[in-house]
């Protein structure tokens, strides 16, 4: 049980950040690959946040920390794409990916210069860090609500997709940007705000790993970045379910693999 709730922590977290590159890809057909490290700011973010500001042991606190964390990859994920991807819509497909790959460099080394190369601590959270007894189980607190707040996110996520004005528009786009702008879609509008919501999730993934791992640093972003792609590919890029889905396979693969596989 343990492992299977590990299990299902990872992959509420690789979700999340596999959610932003199929987002990204379903309405522009690119691969966001600094997608990893907008992830990486949304951990700095939070950082900051209880580093600086009192009673984020609370309940309330660390919803801040969540917020300020999807806040923070929100807002730099639009700058990219407005300044650093906006220009080489319609260029030919290695332009967009040179282009993603240098944001990706330029977001590691500025987390790098202004954290450092060391690791970055969380704050120990005292209810977090309580296990709760079922039977003959003990499951961290930590986990469970990462579990209900990934949940939740992703369930939001797919109720502004699938039944709202913003989530019809971008199938649309998805579907014919061409016709979805003949038919008074304001299309980089719906762009920027599928970035901004991309690395919102991202964010909160961050948040969320933070506060599992307990542990940060400035090229942490890489390798979850690969783990959400791949979740993202699993479940058929594009597809925000599968994206869902991917991330559980992962995760669940992840938490049994080695203790199945491993002497």
């Amino acid at each position: 049980a343990s492992f299977l709730v590990f299990g299902l922590t990872l992959c509420g977290i690789y979700a999340l950040v596999g959610l932003g590159y199929t987002m990204v890809y379903g309405v522009l057909r690119m691969i966001n690959f600094a997608h990893g490290d907008v992830f990486t700011a949304g951990c700095f973010g939070g950082y900051l946040v209880a580093v600086f500001v009192p009673g984020v042991d609370s309940l309330l606190g660390v919803l801040m920390l969540i917020a300020v964390g999807g806040a923070t990859s929100a807002l730099i994920a639009v700058v990219v794409e407005r300044y650093a991807y906006r220009p080489f819509r319609g260029s030919r497909a290695l332009a967009p990916l040179i282009c993603a790959i240098g944001v990706s460099f330029i977001l590691q080394y500025s987390i790098r210069g202004l954290f450092g190369t060391g690791s970055r601590a969380y704050p120990d959270i005292p209810w977090l860090d309580l296990r709760l007894t079922f039977g003959i189980f003990e499951v961290p607190t930590v986990q469970l609500f990462v579990i209900v707040a990934a949940l939740a996110t992703m369930c939001g996520l797919h109720a502004l997709v699938n039944h709202t004005r913003f989530g019809t528009a971008m199938r649309a786009i998805s579907e014919d940007a061409d016709t979805a702008t003949l038919m008074g879609i304001d299309v980089n509008r719906v762009i920027t705000l599928t970035f901004l919501i991309g690395g919102a999730m991202a964010g909160i993934g961050g948040v969320l790993y933070a506060m599992v791992f307990k542990q940060i640093h400035a090229f942490m972003g890489f390798t979850l970045g690969i783990k959400g792609f791949a979740a993202a590919v699993l479940g058929g890029i594009g597809n925000i379910p599968g994206a869902m889905v991917g991330g559980l396979v992962i995760g669940v693969l992840e938490s049994f693999g080695p203790a199945a596989l491993l002497s």
